[in-house]
């Protein structure tokens, strides 16, 4: 989102000239300045809170009434920005134009006296029609999930799904688990770029996009099928102790290959322990997994007497007391030069005040942890807030919400353990638990992005992240839930090829990235359509890939 400045004397005869120069996102916008005086030009994305203006650039006054000075500019088309135009002398502002531009389309800004010379009038006119517009604005609409208001990001309603990278040993039995494979095909589509639209890629900071949903739900459904499998494994004779044993060795691949095979740095070169990241995707799923799965195994009796929604307390106790740990870290911990609490992006966020707090507490404890050079260097913030400091969504301290929702999954598997084949009983306990947690979340972001006492936050994995995206879960799980296994309208198909070689759909992908078919060399690189194009076929050859699997018995498990 960031607007980049082109300068130009004459706007006269630019449109057909700069409709080929612009990349994808990009309008050109020409200020007119019929003032006497000289006029800053300067913007903030609506989407970046409480946040400085940035400057575009300085326009001269008017060299002689009715003869504009003008200075072109090239801006961003991802978000609604606004612009403001204040005296370069005085430092009064003089207007603000809040205005949403669409993608190559060419715009002119006036700025004149009316009839009183005291004031400015400013207003946007647009000079070429932006490119299939519409087209854009139709997909946002259907795709922000973008909190505001009470929760209105349950458009888009894809299944809160995703089979557990380790488990592939879940049984018939439970078809249901074996098809909610749908957010790894979704995660793989968003891996791949998804077409570069902005709403398939991390929010910047506070709120949700369909980036920011896939991997949550995947960590929820390997919960669910923690309990799924374990119970399986103990009802054909697998002592807990040898089941210990493989939760431990499968944790340790998980992250080994985390780190050491689908490592980002490797787009940097050879991987050196200098500037090596630590955490990652995988790395989030193995610490998550080896939590819940010695949780699962550690405590015998799941369901107390009477009260069969509540798993036994132990496990609770001690989940709770990892939330306690981070609510302290997160508010309490002292962070040199940064308030005590502090939840924002830094940059140019809080009005500039808290420049290098990216992150807060997370952000310390990795780099007391990890090392600066061991976190992730270019984290989403950087987009929106111009940040200048790493954080890693993927750190120690949002590790400990991440454990939490996959505990929730396993409660989620434990219901339908428990109501096997009680289909109203195990509905009515998702929706319970949907309802539970949304109210939850509802407290927790007082219904807003930026306001409420813990934002809805990816990159820090908040507790309203949490509990907000479980909800989603439980919610979405009655829907699939019922379609697929009440009234078998869907037999999951062809998602559920994916989630029978997880592992080795999610690491292929990120591995052979930029292997033809999954990547060639496009015509028009600033096309939003070829992009769209080249990942939906990567996409959906590694679905094929794993019917082609499946069809042979071909199953790679750790």
């Amino acid at each position: 989102s960031q607007a980049l400045l082109f300068r130009g004397s004459d706007a006269t005869g630019l449109s057909h000239h700069k409709h080929k120069a612009l990349k994808m996102d990009e309008a050109i916008l020409t200020v007119n300045n019929e003032l006497d005086a000289e006029v800053v030009v300067s913007w903030v994305s609506e989407r970046c809170y409480q946040c400085l203006y940035q400057q575009l650039g300085v326009l001269p006054a008017a060299p002689n009434p009715g003869q504009p000075s003008s200075a072109n500019y090239i801006v961003s088309t991802q978000h609604e920005i606004r612009l403001q135009l204040s005296s370069a002398t005085v430092n009064k502002e003089l207007c603000t134009v809040p205005f949403h531009f669409g993608e190559h389309g060419n715009y002119s800004l006036w700025v004149k006296n009316l009839n009183n010379a005291s004031v400015v009038n400013c207003s946007v006119v647009t000079d070429a029609e932006p490119v299939y517009s519409y087209i854009r604005e139709s997909l946002a609409r259907a795709h922000d999930v973008h909190i505001s208001g009470v929760f209105r990001c349950l458009i888009y309603t894809c299944r809160a799904a995703g089979n557990n990278n380790v488990e592939i040993m879940i049984l018939s039995l439970f078809p249901f688990a074996q098809r909610s494979c749908l957010s790894l095909v979704i995660m793989v589509f968003v891996n791949y770029g998804g077409g570069r639209y902005w709403f398939f890629r991390h929010e910047s900071w506070n709120g949700l996009t369909v980036a920011d949903l896939v991997f949550p739900w995947f960590v929820f459904i390997m919960g669910t099928s923690v309990a799924l499998s374990i119970n399986s494994m103990l009802r054909v004779g697998a002592t807990r102790l040898s089941l210990l044993r493989k939760v431990a060795w499968r944790s340790a691949q998980l992250f080994a290959i985390g780190v050491f095979i689908i490592n980002p740095n490797y787009c940097q070169g050879p991987l050196s322990w200098d500037n090596l990241r630590i955490p990652g995707v995988l790395q989030r799923l193995a610490w998550s997994y080896l939590a819940v799965a010695c949780l699962d195994l550690l405590v015998e009796a799941w369901w107390s007497p009477g009260l069969d929604v509540l798993l036994y307390w132990p496990a609770w106790l001690c989940v709770l007391l990892l939330e306690v740990v981070w609510l302290c870290l997160t508010f309490l911990l002292p962070v040199p030069d940064c308030p005590t609490g502090y939840l924002g992006p830094g940059g140019i966020g809080d009005m500039g005040q808290y420049t290098n707090c990216t992150g807060g507490a997370a952000a310390l404890i990795d780099r007391w942890l990890l090392g600066e050079s061991h976190v992730y260097q270019t984290p989403s913030s950087r987009v929106i807030y111009s940040t200048g400091m790493p954080h890693d969504p993927e750190g120690v301290l949002g590790s400990i919400n991440s454990i939490l929702m996959a505990f929730l999954g396993l409660q989620a598997g434990k219901i339908i353990l428990h109501y096997r084949d009680l289909h109203t009983s195990i509905i009515s306990r998702f929706l319970i638990w949907g309802l539970l947690l949304g109210v939850i979340s509802a407290i927790l972001t007082k219904c807003s992005t930026d306001q409420g006492f813990i934002p809805v936050n990816k990159n820090l994995w908040s507790l309203s992240y949490v509990t907000t995206l479980a909800c989603f879960a439980f919610v979405l799980l009655v829907l699939v839930y019922y379609t697929v296994d009440v009234k078998r309208w869907w037999s999951g198909a062809p998602f559920y090829y994916p989630g029978m070689n997880s592992i080795l759909v999610y690491v292929g992908h990120e591995v052979f990235e930029e292997y033809f078919p999954f990547r060639w060399s496009m015509a028009n690189s600033q096309s939003h359509a070829e992009h769209l194009t080249q990942n939906l076929v990567a996409t959906s050859c590694w679905v094929f890939i794993s019917y082609m699997l499946y069809r042979k018995k071909i199953f790679w498990k750790i």
